[in-house]
């Protein structure tokens, strides 16, 4: 039986990162838990082998990506608040579902799931990967992008769809990580 293309699949997926920088992390709610969920996503995609790109909005103002998500990962500078324009030179074209995650969720994750969505990228924002300094622009954005066709879900959904089973062999690897979340 195939698989829902409602689903994640680990050899069509990337993640895409956005703007966890060091001046911006701290004035976002949630900021604790949501520098983790990103880095449990940064695990899950190493573990199953889906490409992860980074950007930073204006790194000369709001600093570098944080620290703890600092990797050997493609990072790219923009001004634009939709990181959509400088995610294509690092997109695979057999990867067709892009996985957001960051920072903030009403504005540049928003623009970038809504620039991705119009060019024909299946886009997932991860609800527990994503914040915003108010928990009301966070909840409208979620409202927003569910409105407009954006699949929202959570890292946990996201980690699972990847591995798609029990008998995969990174399943124990991956049940490890959840565990230790």
């Amino acid at each position: 039986m195939s698989r829902s293309v409602s689903l994640l699949n680990r050899k069509r997926s990337h993640l895409l990162i956005v703007d966890v920088q060091e001046k911006l992390l701290p004035v976002i709610s949630g900021n604790d838990r949501l520098a983790e969920t990103i880095t449990f996503l940064k695990q899950a995609a190493a573990l199953f082998n889906v490409p992860v790109t980074t950007s930073e909005q204006y790194p000369q103002g709001l600093g570098p990506t944080v620290q703890q998500l600092q990797q050997a990962d493609p990072v790219f500078e923009k001004t634009q608040f939709s990181a959509a324009d400088g995610f294509v030179s690092y997109r695979q074209s057999e990867r067709d579902q892009v996985v957001l995650c960051g920072i903030e969720a009403h504005i540049c994750v928003l623009q970038t799931a809504f620039d991705l969505s119009a060019n024909g990228t299946r886009v997932f924002v991860v609800a527990d990967g994503v914040g915003s300094r108010k928990d009301t622009d966070y909840q409208t954005a979620l409202q927003r992008l569910r409105d407009g066709g954006v699949t929202v879900c959570t890292a946990e959904s996201v980690a699972f769809e990847w591995c798609e089973s029990s008998a995969n062999a990174q399943f124990r690897e991956l049940s490890k990580l959840v565990r230790s979340r």
